[in-house]
């Protein structure tokens, strides 16, 4: 073999050995009490591209607008302290609807590992900081994907950053699919802090205002009930 045909042999080599993914190495699933299948390692459920999901949440918008929402090392501590985990990623991409000069929400792309793969959603905030909708758009676990449901997903209409957002305590769980549960949970989660803490707080409509304006409600509400004994 000539040097030439040696040195693109050898290079063929190297570059073949370069490709195989980390995907390939075999992942132990203890429930099932065995290494996953190739099969189940390359589960991909795509149901919908990021721009159907952005017109499902906002279906009466004028326009959508997408940008990349890159944090500050204070805003990741932040947002890291309010939900009570910490997370690889410095941004995220958020969709807005709006209509007019009007901001009709946000919706902020969310990846979360399940049982042993991320899945990806996105989670739609109104401008009061509730939870709009929930639509998953990749689910890449053999089992779980229940979550894509409304008659799941339903329960996180309407959530704040002032709930748990935790099974057994205003979330009811899916059997057979806790941590597709757990996981999107967290997401949910934590896009309503990172909506509060990027985009609600600074034009002054965040959670802390919301929380003085409750102190102040309760506290009128009790000295009312001094003076008039109701």
């Amino acid at each position: 073999m000539k040097p030439a045909a040696v040195f693109l042999f050898g290079a063929l080599l190297v570059l073949g050995t370069a490709v195989v993914p980390v995907s390939a190495q075999p992942i132990w699933d203890a429930e099932l009490g065995r290494y996953l299948t190739p099969q189940e390692m390359l589960q991909e459920d795509v149901f919908l591209t990021e721009d159907e999901a952005a017109k499902l949440m906002f279906p009466k918008s004028e326009r959508i607008e997408r940008e990349i929402l890159r944090l500050t090392p204070e805003q990741k501590t932040k947002i890291e302290e309010r939900i009570g985990w910490h997370f690889p990623e410095t941004e995220f991409t958020v969709y807005i609807g709006k209509t007019g000069g009007r901001i009709d929400g946000y919706a902020v792309v969310q990846n979360t590992i399940g049982k042993h793969k991320p899945m990806t959603y996105m989670v739609g905030v109104y401008p009061n900081g509730e939870v709009s909708n929930v639509e998953v758009m990749v689910f890449r676990e053999a089992r779980g994907s229940e979550v894509r449901t409304k008659r799941f997903n339903s329960q996180y209409e309407g959530k704040t950053v002032f709930d748990p957002i935790r099974i057994n305590r205003d979330i009811i769980n899916l059997t057979g699919a806790t941590l597709s549960v757990r996981s999107m949970s967290a997401g949910v989660k934590r896009a309503l802090v990172t909506v509060d803490e990027c985009y609600l707080k600074p034009i002054g409509r965040g959670s802390d205002v919301v929380a003085a304006k409750r102190a102040q409600q309760g506290f009128l509400e009790s000295l009312m009930s001094d003076i008039f004994g109701f």
